[in-house]
């Protein structure tokens, strides 16, 4: 499939709390004022604990492959209903939220399990327009509005290793700091304009990844 047969499809990885889920609602917000149909993508690990499966540091190759998976359908859904899709927690998040739990665990994934993940992670990869990244900020407090893992040491490695997959598959991405949403927004709606031709959107601001 060509690229310009799916929507503008923006976005975010990092660990836990960094800010991802506010700024795809700042962003939808403000591309919905702009006359935008916008579909969203929710961070599956909720939905994936309320089934039974383990996640955070118990992830395992099973509950990583179904939400990789099930992110990947449900971003094939929002393609038919918006002109934008914005994604919390694009599928390569799930890859490194994995090897995180093996290291916090000090296991190892079998050589074929592992290279089947990867290969989802990068042949779904180039499915995204536009990809920000958070970092993990210690002196930002975790939320209280859902269940939250307070384990510091795998928040770390999380962090850590979502960013070591982004590297491994040459994704290009942008930095989302916890107090620079301003600036991510007016990078993301100036992308967007560009890809739709929108007069509407602000013009977009110089990119790099």
């Amino acid at each position: 499939m060509n690229m310009s047969d799916q929507p503008v499809t923006i976005a975010v990885v990092g660990t836990h709390p960094t800010g991802k889920s506010t700024f795809l609602a700042r962003l939808a917000h403000e591309l919905r004022r702009a006359g935008l149909q916008v579909s969203t993508v929710a961070d599956l690990g909720e939905q994936a604990q309320r089934m039974g499966l383990p996640i955070l540091w118990n992830h395992t190759w099973t509950s990583t492959l179904w939400i990789m998976t099930r992110g990947i359908s449900n971003e094939l859904e929002a393609w038919l209903h918006g002109d934008v899709v914005l994604v919390d927690r694009a599928v390569p998040d799930a890859l490194g939220y994995y090897r995180a739990a093996l290291e916090y665990r000090g296991e190892a994934c079998d050589p074929e399990g592992a290279a089947y993940l990867e290969m989802l992670a990068r042949t779904h990869s180039d499915r995204y327009h536009l990809v920000f990244r958070t970092r993990l900020d210690p002196g930002i407090p975790l939320g209280t509005n859902k269940f939250r893992d307070d384990n510091q040491k795998f928040r770390e490695l999380a962090d850590r290793h979502v960013g070591a997959v982004m590297t491994e598959l040459a994704l290009p991405w942008l930095p989302l700091a916890a107090d620079g949403h301003e600036a991510a927004l007016t990078l993301a709606t100036g992308f967007v304009a560009t890809q739709l031709g929108d007069e509407v959107l602000p013009s977009p601001t110089s990119i790099t990844a």
